[in-house]
């Protein structure tokens, strides 16, 4: 039997010393806690985020402010810029362990140095064979990031907290998209001497390039180790760790057999394919859609301005939803809203000729999918039971759900526009199928949920006994705060 899921017995008396060494935390010292890791950690990592997007994003902007003519963008070649950027993401999502294996501040600075180089040197290149290199490095090095906060945030959030913040972090994506358009304007409307679109470039990358030493000093290892903390605001950091999984050491290492129960986990391949059949739609939208809005009748200038607004909306429904998901512990419902949503959404660009009516299918399909995305990833660190097996569930779902870019970058291809009737069609059918996957999902867990209630007593029944206990024990009604209560055990259920 693996070691995160023995019986209730063997849990308790293993955990039996941590938990009797184990004083409930204070709750006022917590919330002060978790409100200076919001104030530190989330504005870097999504400010980080924001940057790896413009970085990955940028090259739509580019297309029309000249770069397609220099280098010679015929045929399907800015397709396969777009498509090449995903197969490095796939391959190198195992990076997304590293996390856990490599002190956090080091392995941020590595990787953001590296793709903020490589994003810069996109301004010196002359042929397309030369951009399709750099989009693979690119590729390579911004799934080293992206892919592993979310696991990183659940070594300094509880399950009911890390929903929220992950969404925050996964905003960062919309919340670019909302002025890369009019940035890109400001920068590529001069007249420098050199290809505007190359001016881009150097602008959007050599900021990121900066911020790597920012994160080398100032991104914390671990919550006892974070240098904005009191000594008093440490010391409950740690046992906030032990009441989590049971241990404080969380990076330095990965249990081998943890990897292997997650590949064989329903659970997680449903996730995995959710993230498929969203990123068919979420890698495709902020890269063609000023050219979908520039075919639409709009001049380049404009269709870089109306790309704000749906993706403002978008940015506000990501933490709007997350937040919802976190307080009621419902992600299952919400994601069925999104996706469903983001499929009415692009039936009707799909359909729809009126140019009004397009323009609001793009608020629907742009208000669905980033909202989806920063949900489901979430769900995924919420329903493993250890740090290894929410790190392996984080690689399974990227590993799956990064192939569907390789569908989605090449469905607007241009001899189909303005309509592009094949490529908003696939789009729709795969957010219906996500919601499909969700519903499954959901059943699956709450089936497993009664089992689990069936097993060890519902957590209520378990409460009651556990509150009885501490008071025949001391007669004096003080209770103790339990030790590795994420990790599977009797306290153990999972989110809905």
């Amino acid at each position: 039997m693996d070691d995160t899921e023995k019986a209730p017995e063997a849990w308790r008396r293993e955990d039996a010393t941590v938990e009797n060494a184990q004083p409930l935390i204070d709750p006022d010292i917590q919330r002060r806690v978790v409100k200076k890791f919001d104030r530190h950690i989330i504005p870097l990592v999504m400010a980080l985020y924001l940057l790896a997007f413009l970085d990955r994003s940028n090259i739509g902007n580019a297309r029309i402010a000249g770069m397609s003519t220099d280098l010679d963008l015929t045929g399907d070649r800015y397709d396969w810029l777009l498509t090449i950027f995903y197969i490095p993401y796939i391959i190198f999502e195992f990076f997304a362990m590293m996390w856990k294996i490599v002190p956090p501040h080091m392995w941020c600075a590595f990787v953001v140095f590296s793709w903020g180089l490589v994003s810069t040197l996109q301004a010196g290149i002359h042929t397309w064979g030369a951009e399709m290199a750099l989009r693979f490095l690119m590729g390579a090095t911004e799934a080293a990031y992206g892919p592993g906060i979310p696991y990183l945030l659940s070594f300094f959030y509880l399950r009911h907290e890390v929903g929220f913040r992950c969404g925050i972090f996964l905003s960062a994506a919309p919340l670019a998209n909302t002025f890369a358009g009019a940035l890109a304007y400001g920068i590529t409307s001069g007249h420098s001497a050199i290809a505007n679109w190359r001016v881009l470039f150097l602008v959007e990358g050599l900021p990121t390039i900066a911020m790597a030493a920012v994160a080398f000093f100032f991104l914390p290892d671990s919550p006892e180790k974070a240098r904005f903390l009191s000594e008093e605001e440490k010391r409950v950091a740690k046992a906030r760790g032990v009441s989590q999984v049971g241990d404080t050491q969380r990076i330095g290492g990965i249990v081998w057999r943890d990897i292997g129960a997650v590949l064989i986990d329903p659970k997680a391949w449903f996730t995995g394919l959710m993230y498929f059949s969203c990123n068919v739609s979420f890698s495709s939208l902020p890269v063609f859609l000023p050219t979908i809005l520039k075919e639409m009748g709009f001049s380049s200038v404009n269709a870089q301005g109306l790309t704000a607004p749906p993706f403002f909306v978008s940015f506000l429904l990501t933490v709007g939803t997350t937040y919802i998901a976190d307080r009621t512990q419902q992600r299952g419902f919400m994601l069925m809203v999104l996706t469903a949503m983001g499929g009415v959404g692009y039936v009707i660009l799909a359909t729809a000729k009126n140019v009004g009516a397009r323009y609001f299918g793009v608020f629907l399909a742009a208000g669905g999918v980033f909202p989806a995305i920063a949900n489901i990833l979430p769900w995924v660190l919420n329903n493993q039971g250890s740090d290894t097996r929410r790190g392996a569930g984080i690689v399974l779902l990227n590993l799956v759900g990064q192939c569907g870019p390789l569908l989605g970058t090449r469905l607007y291809p241009s001899n189909e526009g303005p309509f592009y009737h094949k490529g908003q069609a696939v789009c729709a059918a795969f957010m219906f199928f996500t919601t499909f996957l969700v519903i499954s999902l959901r059943t699956l867990l709450a089936w497993e949920n009664r089992k689990l209630d069936r097993q060890y007593g519902t957590l209520e029944e378990q409460k009651t006994r556990t509150e009885l206990a501490v008071m025949s024990e001391d007669g004096k009604g003080g209770a103790k705060e339990g030790a590795g209560l994420e990790n599977y055990g009797p306290t153990f259920r999972y989110v809905l």
